[in-house]
């Protein structure tokens, strides 16, 4: 999924002008940014409600989680319709764009969010991968047909990516995947058991996301769209480093969780160290591989004009000190299954102050986006150091064990490839 989504960058980036992927990248970043309100409130919860529980239970979450989606989701479009009539008073392009569109594309894409919540929950990543591959597909088909008929404008963008959500949320609705049906089942008891755990996790994740949009708007009123542009795809190239990231906390979670619901601490502990032990030594030579050439994936994915931009040299800054993310993902992933939101929550809010000072402090002395990537290796570093402080009270273990913990289960893995791959020879 991260490989079409570099293959969607690389058309936005040739197909519009910099300062038109700059309105795009900061529309993009407010648009997710402000859907964390709902999926921030429901996708930990319902996985946390709904893995290892009996049927029944089950259904009575999914009807929960419709009722809750479908709440936030008609306040937001309450919200947005003030926000398009008084459109005209705001200055800033891109924050008009927002105010047209953002109401509808929540509405668009309901069904297919709480049909991802329900079929990770179920360990079904072959239907999330689907629901993913669907929802990349449209909105990168309609992408190219743009650009190969050269009609591809920002609003067309907007409407390619309008037409993606939609056509992705029928999907799951003809392959049954979004349970409506199971609406009818929602409970008063289950939505307060979602609503009390979501209401930390969303402040969780809300802040979380904050720090990318907090640096998206701090670039681009500070230093314009053109920055923008040329920062966000330095940083884009991390997908290098969020791609198994993601894959991890996806598959790891559903783990986590029924060791918690079993009371057994020790291997709450043990899983969390196993996949962030082993995406860290993992993410070693992707690291280095990166920095050494940035330059040529930087020419392929933004191509000539961006060659000689910073782009390049932020992502070097971003990788130097990206093996402190699976340590911090992780952390704060544990912390939730372990029913301490809280905890993340505020650790966040220190992290996201941290970083907005930082950021501007950086913008401040350098006056160029040097001094953003540079600040971004802070709130990296209090969140880890945090996330392990609040692990350590719930069941103590060594921050090296992670490493050691990860370089033992990656030796193990090899083991276990090169033995099949001799038992397949010898066949």
């Amino acid at each position: 999924m991260s490989v079409l989504g570099m293959l969607n960058m690389v058309i936005l980036y040739r197909a519009l002008s910099v300062d038109s992927i700059g309105m795009w990248v900061f529309f993009l970043s407010i648009l997710l940014l402000v859907d964390t309100f709902r999926s921030g409130f429901l996708t930990t919860a319902f996985i946390k409600f709904y893995a290892g529980a009996a049927e029944q239970r089950k259904r009575d979450v999914i009807g929960s989680a419709w009722l809750i989606g479908g709440a936030i989701t008609g306040l937001l479009v309450l919200i947005n319709i003030p926000a398009y009539i008084f459109s005209g008073y705001f200055k800033n392009p891109s924050v008009v764009l927002f105010v047209e569109w953002f109401g509808i594309i929540y509405i668009a894409s309901l069904p297919y969010f709480i049909a991802s919540c329900v079929v990770q929950a179920e360990q079904r990543f072959d239907q999330l991968l689907c629901i993913r591959f669907f929802s990349q597909v449209f909105f990168i088909v309609f992408v190219m047909i743009m650009a190969l008929t050269h009609t591809a404008t920002l609003q067309n963008i907007v409407y390619a990516y309008l037409a993606g959500a939609a056509l992705t949320s029928v999907f799951t609705i003809v392959m049954g995947w979004a349970r409506i049906d199971n609406f009818k089942d929602r409970t008063r008891e289950c939505v307060k058991e979602i609503f009390h755990f979501g209401k930390f996790s969303v402040g969780t994740t809300l802040s979380s996301n904050l720090f990318g949009a907090s640096n998206t708007m701090i670039i681009n009123f500070m230093l314009g769209p053109a920055a923008l542009a040329v920062f966000n795809l330095g940083q884009r190239l991390m997908e290098i480093i969020e791609i198994p990231l993601r894959s991890f906390a996806a598959t790891g979670m559903p783990e986590l969780s029924a060791a918690h619901n079993a009371g057994d601490r020790a291997k709450v502990i043990e899983t969390m160290k196993r996949y962030a032990g082993l995406i860290t030594i993992a993410l070693l030579p992707a690291c280095a591989g990166a920095v050494l050439l940035a330059d040529v994936a930087i020419y392929i994915i933004g191509g000539q004009k961006y060659i000689d931009s910073e782009a390049a040299n932020i992502l070097r800054l971003y990788m130097t000190f990206a093996l402190l993310y699976p340590l911090d993902r992780f952390f704060a992933l544990t912390l939730d299954v372990i029913h301490q939101p809280q905890i993340n929550f505020v650790k966040v809010l220190i992290m996201l102050a941290a970083s907005v000072i930082a950021s501007m402090t950086g913008i401040y002395l350098t006056g160029n986006i040097y001094g953003v990537a540079v600040a971004g290796i802070v709130p990296t570093a209090i969140g880890t150091a945090i996330g392990y402080w609040a692990l350590n009270r719930f069941y103590p273990f060594g921050i090296l064990s992670v490493v050691t913990t990860g370089y033992a289960e990656a030796l193990n893995l090899i083991r276990l490839w090169w033995g099949k791959l001799m038992v397949d020879k010898v066949h």
